[in-house]
């Protein structure tokens, strides 16, 4: 076999390639058993029938199709290899020439990795927010304890801010009813925000009985970005009132004897929360100087990949209605054509970050071990509320693993920038964060998470950190460093790129203990 590569671009190239017939003779006798077991001739059973009488009969067109088929994708592999190429999506391929006897000619087109040069990232330099604690923080976590153990009573006043009201609320557009907002009976706590816009506003100062009109944009449903007339009424006000901050509610809200104990552990535990924004932030202001140091030339197909995935998603939160999508993004001060070319932009980013960390983790000799794979699927398996052998399943059905696998090892990846990178707070000094994300030299990644080692669960009756769900999860730095590549959805593949995972890793406890990641 003879082939060629042709540079298109930096991210794209054409194969050449010559096949001569001797080396399709296996491909041909492969060719003629199957047709001869497809086929019925006279005087022949099933499968016998020689390539002479089945060339006549079915004539040899048939039969070289078939070969072709065969062949073209096992020639261009071994084109691939040959030329040290690595290729991204499926090849555009082109069958140029068929002389029965002599040699089979085809091209393939097909986008590659491209040529990157890592900048010098130990010179990159950030600056994080400062991780202290202060009594503030301490007081304002201990009156959000107080709240879960507060209690609500019926008050005779206009409604204030933080009060508690039921409501009852309904909502017209262009004079017509809209079902999903009628609602009666409904709690809800005044400054929340949970609800739709200028609802808060519109409750401070009702007393109960009251009934009163605003306008507002629907954010959802069939008559997402339309403005409708909202009609609420307070049926009663309560206003809750907190147990006073003492050593007797110490006893009572958690497992301490006094209030001081109760509040040094808060800030113990509030302390991790803080260490670990303070990890995220990190993260993303060194990927940030990272993305902007390098030079990534980005494969067209791929990009376009990620842009249809994207939009797929978006629209797909409308029931697949592009004008329900257009009249949102309007609703919410931008253009259509102002969220496509941001959706784009975000897409670039995103492969960017893909190529440039896979190529970070073949220098630093990224490996990613059987029981960090397994740590992730459970952690995603918990996040979308299935088992780990079900999510395992429909990654393997998605054909998604590899994008699990590759994602793992772009967050150890990047883990080994921000271990090299220099982090420093607002005073200048140094910020350690090696518990977070090792040590500069640590090429096996291993690192760690203290800020949830302790953390109790929401079921639990010790106390709990405002935010502490965002430590809640990962184990190691590498998820930690995890970047806007995150493959979660087991069917709906974000990350374009995937990394080739090493031969032996492989998914225990998968259906098929054959599979391969």
């Amino acid at each position: 076999m003879k082939s060629t590569v042709e540079h298109l671009s930096p991210t794209r190239v054409k194969l050449a390639v010559e096949v001569p017939f001797d080396e399709l003779k296996p491909n041909f006798d492969r060719a003629y058993k199957k047709i001869a077991q497809q086929v019925r001739i006279p005087g022949f059973r099933p499968g016998k029938a020689p390539a002479r009488i089945l060339d006549q009969r079915l004539g040899r067109g048939v039969v070289l199709e078939e070969v072709v088929n065969e062949a073209v994708p096992a020639k261009y592999g071994e084109a691939v290899s040959e030329a040290e190429v690595q290729p991204l999506g499926q090849p555009e391929i082109e069958v140029t020439e068929i002389e029965d006897g002599d040699k089979l000619a085809f091209t393939a087109e097909v986008d590659i990795r491209p040529e990157i040069t890592v900048p010098d990232y130990t010179s990159i330099t950030v600056e994080v927010d400062d991780a202290e604690v202060t009594d503030d923080d301490v007081d304002e976590q201990l009156k959000g304890l107080q709240a879960r153990f507060g209690t609500l009573t019926g008050v005779d006043r206009a409604v204030q801010n933080g009060d508690f009201v039921v409501i009852d609320l309904s909502a017209t557009v262009d004079g017509e009813p809209v079902e999903e907002a009628q609602t009666s009976g409904m709690s809800h706590e005044v400054g929340s925000g949970q609800l739709i816009d200028g609802l808060d506003e519109a409750l401070e100062g009702m007393t109960a009985g009251e009934t009163k009109q605003f306008t507002t944009k629907l954010v959802a449903g069939e008559h997402a970005g339309k403005d409708s007339e909202v009609s609420v009424t307070v049926t009663s006000v309560k206003e809750r009132q907190l147990p006073e901050a003492d050593d007797e509610f110490a006893q009572l809200a958690s497992e301490f004897d006094t209030l001081d104990e109760l509040k040094d552990d808060l800030r113990t535990r509030y302390s991790r929360v803080k260490k670990m924004e303070q990890g995220s932030q990190a993260r993303d202001r060194v990927l940030e100087a990272l993305l902007e140091a390098a030079d990534v030339p980005l494969p067209e197909s791929v990009v376009q990949s990620e842009v249809e995935v994207r939009a797929h998603e978006a629209v797909h939160e409308f029931d697949h209605d592009e004008a329900r999508l257009t009249q949102y993004v309007e609703s919410q001060g931008q253009t259509r054509e102002e969220f496509d070319t941001e959706l784009r932009t975000n897409a670039e980013q995103a492969v960017k970050t893909q190529l440039l960390l896979d190529k970070i983790a073949d220098e630093s000799g990224v490996q990613v071990e059987q029981q960090e794979l397994m740590e992730r699927i459970m952690m995603q398996a918990q996040r979308f509320g299935v088992s780990p052998e079900e999510y395992i399943q429909q990654a393997q059905q998605a054909n998604q693993l590899g994008a699990i696998f590759a994602d793992v090892r772009r967050g150890k990846a990047l883990a080994t920038v921000v271990q090299a990178a220099t982090i420093t707070g607002p005073g200048g000094a140094e910020v350690d964060l090696s518990e977070l994300f090792g040590t500069a030299g640590e090429v096996e990644g291993e690192t760690i998470d203290a800020a949830t080692e302790e953390a109790p669960s929401p079921d639990e009756d010790a106390p709990s950190a405002e935010g502490a769900d965002t430590a809640a999860g990962p184990t190691d730095g590498s998820q930690v460093a995890d970047a806007d590549t995150d493959a979660s959805d087991p069917a709906s593949p974000s990350s374009q790129v995937e990394a080739e995972p090493t031969a032996d890793t492989e998914v225990v406890g998968a259906p098929d203990s054959t599979s391969r990641t």
